[in-house]
């Protein structure tokens, strides 16, 4: 009888388990590994990216994060929380490498991070309708107001900002992550879409 976790025929048998998947990495089944690195890597590369703004900064600092995850997989504690725990790594990756350069900037679009991070329904400008010429003016002007207010703001609201509002992640789970208290996820949300409200009251 095999043991949970174990792999035969290169197939882990973890079967979805997330801490038998863990347990097999650690007990030298690649494969395992592999299969957490194909489960996150899309999600790594996203909050990297919503981070930094550059596609290829952000594949290098998810990359980074992996191999970092697997020296360290026997640190994590809670074997089936190896998401939020590896986000946890991507976060500060990223974080360093913003401090690190003079000026970065978050790419998105309006509808992703404009109305919605700012707590509002609709994702277009407002006054903007689907056949309106001026829309794709407006939604550039928009998204470069946006990436403006985005970069100033601090980097626990923004972070807070992108895990919640834009990554939808819940609020238990930002807070894991950030290393902090739900209700201090909420005091940073709630402040970055003030500040963001503020800052872009000529379009929302």
């Amino acid at each position: 009888m095999s043991n949970p976790g174990s792999v035969e025929n290169g197939v882990c048998e973890a079967d979805g388990d997330e801490g038998g998947l863990v347990d097999a990495a650690l007990g030298g089944a690649s494969d395992a590994f592999d299969e957490l690195v194909r489960r996150y890597q899309r999600r790594a590369v996203a909050l990297a990216y919503r981070m930094l703004g550059d596609s290829h900064t952000a594949a290098d600092i998810a990359q980074d994060a992996f191999i970092r995850a697997f020296r360290s997989l026997e640190q994590l504690q809670d074997r089936q929380r190896f998401g939020p725990w590896l986000m946890r790594i991507v976060c500060n990756l990223s974080l360093n490498q913003r401090r690190s350069q003079k000026r970065l900037r978050v790419v998105g679009e309006p509808e992703e991070f404009g109305v919605d991070a700012v707590g509002h329904e609709s994702g277009r400008p407002v006054g903007s309708t689907p056949d309106d010429p001026s829309s794709s003016s407006e939604a550039g002007e928009l998204q470069r107001a946006i990436e403006i207010a985005l970069d100033e703001l601090p980097e626990k609201q923004r972070l807070a900002l992108v895990l919640f509002s834009i990554e939808r992640r819940p609020q238990k789970e930002v807070a894991e992550i950030m290393e902090c208290s739900v209700d201090l996820v909420k005091w940073n949300v709630f402040q970055a879409r003030k500040a963001l409200r503020e800052s872009l009251s000529e379009f929302v």
